[in-house]
């Protein structure tokens, strides 16, 4: 018996290859159905259109880097090492998802309702997640910080400003020292003491 929830499943992750490959504008259904080696008819049983296609494969991309950060912030019990891996991880991480990098930044996608709403579900998702690692610096009493909403807020927008310049195309190696300089910058500022 055939799990529809399986096949589902083949589509998108079949459908994030090829979108990644040739995009949202280029990508058709047909190419879809060919590569998941089903019809055309069968893709629209489980879609509706080549949107809904792409909705699924962005939301599902979201999530992956969710859970992959929350994996890794997991596994360290410092709270300026869980911001440290939360940034690694954002950065390395968000380079992989290429679907979910252009609903972000691609301002062609606009006009599609489901990307403001995606965009907007992320960083509330973001926020909160910045949000618990910097109480509980302040409640381990290494941050001070007075608002760490604000805080959160000021830290995830300044990660979707910094991901080109700073991190993409960079060895290893320097992401970790870049990072580091962030860090630095984000806790002790620039002002002398």
């Amino acid at each position: 018996m055939i799990d529809k929830d399986e096949v589902k499943e083949s589509i998108i992750n079949i459908s994030r290859h090829i979108f990644t490959r040739f995009g949202f504008r280029k990508t058709t259904v047909d190419e879809i159905a060919l590569a998941s080696r089903k019809g055309k008819s069968s893709i629209y049983y489980y879609f509706e259109s080549k949107e809904e296609i792409f909705q699924a494969v962005v939301e599902k991309e979201a999530e992956m880097l969710k859970q992959e950060i929350l994996r890794v912030t997991g596994e360290v019990d410092s709270p300026m090492q869980k911001l440290k891996l939360h940034v690694i991880t954002r950065m390395q991480t968000m380079e992989k998802l290429a679907n979910f990098y252009s609903a972000l930044k691609d301002d062609y996608l606009s006009h599609l309702d489901f990307i403001d709403k995606i965009r907007r579900n992320y960083d509330q998702d973001e926020i909160q997640m910045m949000e618990r690692i910097l109480k509980e610096g302040c409640e381990n009493n290494e941050f001070q910080i007075e608002d760490t909403h604000l805080a959160a807020v000021a830290i995830v927008t300044a990660l979707k400003g910094l991901e080109i310049p700073l991190f993409w195309g960079v060895e290893e190696k320097d992401t970790e020292r870049r990072i580091d300089n962030l860090i630095h910058i984000l806790f002790h500022g620039v002002l002398k003491r």
